[in-house]
């Protein structure tokens, strides 16, 4: 007999029930196995039978317990999900390489450190061309610190002051000045912080969202442990003379 006939021949409230549980399991596999279940329960002798149609009998205990036996066992599957997710979390990411990018015949040099779990990872395709895509982000954009949580108090009070007499200088009104800084600070944090700028290769999404995507194709997690980049003459006080005086100096004019 097909299922849909089977369940036919059910009395209708236990009808009802049976295509509810097919619907919450949404696997005609479950659904089977649950009729199947209810129709070895109909052939034992139990007082507490439901109404019954031509052939069909069930006990309306054991319904019931079918019914719990089902939702407890998705209850667990979904708590085993999540356990298994936050372990997955918590896991240290202690090894990775430290990864290298000279740009411009050597005018531009970045080190950086990205962690993994094992040495297995590190030496994927997927994740040293991570890595070597972070080193050009860096080259390109040159951010200053990792993320958000990187940045110095002291560095958002000194940006929140400026930005704050900036808006004031515009003639902002006070009472939305401290609004719009705040809107400003997350401007900043796009521009100096390496996980929250615009990804080279795909600026609609941020740098976060490809070592995420990243992640999934490697199948564990990614952690971006620092960077340092450098630029040729970045930091040198340069002398600058007066050549004029110079040549007046050598040739013994004052």
């Amino acid at each position: 007999m097909a299922l849909p006939d089977f369940i036919a021949k059910l009395p209708q409230g236990l009808a009802t029930a049976v295509t509810s549980r097919r619907a919450l399991a949404a696997s005609p596999v479950v659904a089977v196995a649950l009729v199947a279940g209810i129709a070895m329960a109909s052939n034992r002798t139990d007082p507490a039978k439901v109404e019954t149609r031509d052939d069909v009998a069930v006990p309306a205990r054991r319904l019931v317990s079918t019914s719990r036996g089902m939702g407890d066992a998705l209850d667990a599957k979904a708590k085993a999900d999540a356990a298994a997710n936050a372990k997955k979390a918590g896991r240290v990411a202690a090894e990775g390489i430290v990864d290298s990018y000279i740009h411009m015949g050597g005018k531009i040099g970045v080190l950086l450190e990205v962690n993994c779990e094992t040495d297995f990872v590190a030496n994927t395709d997927a994740f040293r061309s991570l890595c070597h895509d972070l080193a050009l982000q860096i080259a390109a954009s040159n951010p200053l610190f990792v993320s958000k949580e990187d940045v110095p108090t002291a560095n958002l009070d000194k940006e929140r002051e400026i930005l704050r007499a900036q808006a004031l200088n515009e003639g902002k009104p006070e009472k939305i000045v401290d609004r719009m800084v705040e809107g400003r600070i997350e401007k900043y944090y796009k521009e100096v912080c390496l996980l929250e700028q615009a990804f080279i290769h795909d600026n609609a999404k941020s740098v976060a969202q490809a070592v995420k995507e990243a992640e999934g194709k490697i199948g564990a997690p990614v952690k971006v442990a620092g960077f340092v980049r450098y630029a040729l003459g970045e930091g040198i006080e340069k002398q600058e003379s007066d050549f004029a005086a110079e040549v007046a100096a050598v040739s013994g004019k004052k």
